[in-house]
C-alpha cells in the first residue's frame, strides 16, 4: 500500500518550558520539524531533540521562523531579502551547532504563509536553505504547502516536497484556515486518522465546506502543539499500520 511521511513540529521550549510532549511525539513520527531559535527553542532543547531523534530513529529537519519570539512565530514581519536570508541562515547555523543532521527544511507559521504566497520571502529561504545545501555537499529539500516555495526551490535547484495538514482546517481555494477561526484546528483522532487514509489513498482532503481539496502529499503533519497531539498522532499511526501503509521519512 505504499509508504507517507508522518512529520511533526517539536522542541518548540518558550523559556525553557515545552509545548509539546516530545518524549510521546517522537516516538510516532518519522520527520521532526525541529525548532531553532526564531519562534522558540534555545541551544539545550535543540540538543535535546537531536538526542531523542537519534534514539527513536527520526529524522530531523530545521524549522525556522521569523525572529517573533513573543508571538510564537505567527506574527507577519516585513524584512528585506538580504535580512531575511541571513535570519533563516542563523538558525539552520544553530541546529547544526547543536549536533543535528539536517535533512530538509521547513518554515514556520507566519514565514510559512508568507514563502507560499508571496516570491520575495520564498527565494530569500530558498537562498538560506541554497547556502547550507553547498556546505553540505547535497541539495536539501524544502517541506510546505506549495504556491512560491515550490518555484522558489526549483529555481535554486533544491527539491520540494509537499505535506498536508493533518490537524488544520482547509479552505476551499487550498490554504489552512486561519488560527482563531471555526474550525482552523481539529482535534479529534477518529476523524484525523481517517483523513491521513484518505490523502494516502485519494490525494485530497476535504475543506471546511465539505468540497475535495488535491493535496498529493509526500507528507503529513500534526503539529505538536495542538490540543490531543499525542492521541492523534497515535491514532494515525494505527489507521496506517492496519492498513499496510508504512510510515517512513523521505529524505
Amino acid at each position: 500500500m505504499g509508504s507517507i511521511d508522518l512529520n511533526s513540529d517539536l522542541g518548540e521550549t518558550v523559556d525553557g518550558v515545552p509545548t509539546a510532549d516530545d518524549d510521546a511525539m517522537f516516538a510516532l513520527v518519522s520527520s521532526a520539524n525541529v525548532a531553532c531559535g526564531g519562534h522558540a527553542g534555545d541551544a539545550s532543547s535543540m540538543r535535546d531533540a537531536v538526542a531523542r531523534a537519534a534514539a527513536h530513529g527520526v529524522v530531523i529537519g530545521a524549522h525556522p521562523s521569523y525572529p517573533d519570539r513573543a508571538g510564537f512565530g505567527r506574527a507577519a514581519m516585513s524584512l528585506d531579502a538580504d535580512a531575511l536570508t541571513d535570519v533563516v541562515a542563523q538558525q539552520l547555523s544553530a541546529l547544526r551547532a547543536a549536533g543535528a543532521d539536517i535533512r530538509y527544511v521547513k518554515p514556520h507559521g507566519a514565514l510559512y504563509h508568507a514563502v507560499s504566497a508571496d516570491a520575495g520571502p520564498a527565494a530569500a529561504v530558498a537562498s538560506a536553505v541554497a547556502s547550507l545545501s553547498a556546505d553540505l555537499g547535497r541539495a536539501l529539500p524544502i517541506l510546505g504547502l506549495g504556491g512560491q516555495i515550490a518555484a522558489a526551490a526549483a529555481a535554486a535547484g533544491l527539491p520540494f516536497v509537499r505535506e498536508a495538514f493533518l490537524d488544520r482546517g482547509y479552505a476551499p481555494g487550498g490554504g489552512l484556515v486561519p488560527r482563531g477561526s471555526p474550525r482552523a484546528l481539529l482535534t479529534d483522532p477518529g476523524e484525523v486518522a481517517d483523513r491521513a487514509l484518505r490523502l494516502v489513498r485519494e490525494g485530497v482532503v476535504a475543506a471546511v465546506d465539505g468540497s475535495l481539496v488535491e493535496a498529493g502529499a509526500a507528507s503529513l503533519c500534526v503539529h505538536g502543539d495542538t490540543p490531543a497531539a499525542v492521541a492523534m498522532a497515535r491514532a494515525v499511526r494505527a489507521a496506517l499500520d492496519a492498513a499496510g501503509i508504512v510510515v517512513r521519512a523521505p529524505w
